[in-house]
């Protein structure tokens, strides 16, 4: 079914909902990549205790900022697909890295939710942002 054919309301709620996660997770990844990039005490705080060293949190940042800003604009929808497959990377690697030094639900619920925002955000998003060149 394309879009034309979908009725106007659905068409809306399907808007709606994309562009909410999409601004969540957009502005999340900005704000998380700026964080890394500065390394403020709280990201030294968390990778400290994840076991990564202290360069760990500069190489995040330089793809989450690119990333936050590519997946709002419109076109480049290959680019869109990398960074979606990028985020989700970055959200599993939290949520085993977290796992792993034994942190409970509330540590493992924040890139869980990511994960499902990005999800959304990928699943609902509009044709015009869809990589139609892929076989």
């Amino acid at each position: 079914m394309t879009d034309l054919a979908v009725p106007v309301s659905v068409s809306r709620t399907r808007t709606i909902v994309y562009w909410g996660a999409t601004a969540l997770v957009g502005a999340e990844f900005a704000l998380g990549g700026v964080w890394d990039l500065l390394r403020i005490p709280y990201v030294n705080t968390i990778m400290s205790h994840l076991g990564y060293p202290p360069y760990f949190s500069i190489f995040m940042g330089l793809w989450k900022v690119p990333g936050s800003v590519v997946v709002v604009l419109p076109r480049f929808p290959r680019a869109k697909e990398w960074v979606y497959a990028g985020m989700v990377y970055e959200m599993t690697g939290a949520v085993f890295s977290h796992a792993a030094v034994g942190d409970g639900a509330a540590e493992l619920s924040v890139p869980l939710v990511l994960i499902g925002l990005i999800a959304v955000s990928w699943a609902f998003r509009p044709s015009d942002r869809r990589d139609c060149t892929a076989r």
